[in-house]
């Protein structure tokens, strides 16, 4: 049974537990397929810090060093900003353990996509302190505020609402690392190279997420859509708790990195995975969150063409890149 206080939830969300409780042996097969398919690596396989490295590293340093200097501003903001999200662990494996389990498989799973993820912000932190892409000093002051701020989504203890919310953010994740690599890649290769693990993983993550959710739907439809759509509509990226990440979320958006298309594409995928417009069966409240679930791509598109028609060239300016202005 799993460890969860059921005073403190609501009547529905302590059914909820129950459904999360049925489907264990699902989450340990998921996980079982994770750690079949992945392939594990660490941070110094990337940047290796070794006490006896000779002095080809110490050149190839140097190498990644100069060519960072090539870096487009833009590509650092979204550098900066994916380091500052991956950096916000402690809260979201607090959230994943006080929303499903703190035994169990829920458990086995939370610790080790928590010791996957962990390597995430260390890799990349590892990365740009050895290319010096930033001042430091002032990123880390983004650090400790955004970590300090805390991330407390209003998802009123619904663990649905978490797993909905992973599913999405888990992909969104990948388009960011990846795409944000992209940008890198003609410039300096080790930047790419990097993102492009951190985004193999998210898209590893995804896939859990993605089934685990379904397993849900199959077992509590009507209730699963109505979570699902609260976090659909309201979606947001974890990092927007970080002190200027409208700012920052804005260029990301200009530059093509991660923004309402991107969701849209994210949202189409997984309505189709689930089989979103295809259930049957289902009460009228399930109907209702079924038929604005299927409406959802079509108001992303009107938003992204918005977005796209009312926006001008600006300037955009962040301590961490010593101020200087991001026109775009």
């Amino acid at each position: 049974m799993m460890s969860v206080v059921a005073t403190s939830m609501s009547f529905e969300n302590t059914d909820k537990v129950e459904v999360l409780v049925s489907i264990e042996d699902a989450v340990a097969q998921q996980m079982a397929l994770h750690v079949e398919k992945r392939r594990l690596w660490f941070p110094n396989d990337l940047m290796p810090a070794d006490a006896e490295l000779d002095a080809a590293h110490d050149g190839e340093l140097a190498r990644i060093r100069e060519a960072a200097r090539g870096l487009p501003d833009t590509a650092r903001v979204a550098i900066a900003l994916n380091l500052l999200t991956e950096e916000g662990l402690p809260h979201f494996h607090r959230l994943i353990a006080s929303h499903l389990s703190n035994s169990g498989p829920w458990r086995d799973w939370n610790n080790l996509w928590t010791a996957e993820e962990d390597r995430h912000g260390c890799a990349l932190r590892d990365y740009v302190r050895d290319a010096r892409l930033f001042d430091m000093g002032a990123l880390e002051k983004l650090q400790y505020r955004y970590i300090e701020a805390g991330f407390n989504p209003e998802w009123e203890e619904d663990p649905y609402r978490l797993l909905a919310y992973t599913s999405l953010q888990e992909k969104a994740t990948q388009f960011s690392h990846a795409n944000t690599g992209r940008l890198c890649a003609p410039i300096e290769a080790m930047g790419q190279r990097v993102l492009a693990h951190l985004a193999g993983d998210e898209s590893r993550h995804y896939q859990f997420y993605r089934a685990v959710f379904g397993a849900v739907l199959a077992q509590d439809p009507n209730r699963a859509l109505v979570s699902l759509l609260k976090v659909a509509l309201n979606f947001a990226m974890p990092g927007h708790a970080i002190g200027g990440y409208d700012d920052m979320s804005e260029v990301v958006r200009r530059a093509g990195i991660f923004c309402a298309r991107q969701y849209q594409e994210i949202v189409e995928e997984l309505l189709a995975y689930w089989k979103i417009g295809s259930l049957t069966g289902l009460s009228t409240i399930g109907q209702q969150a079924q038929e604005k679930l299927m409406k959802i791509p079509a108001r992303l598109a009107r938003m992204a063409d918005f977005q796209d028609a009312k926006s001008t060239v600006r300037d955009f300016g962040f301590d961490f890149i010593y101020g200087r202005s991001v026109r775009i």
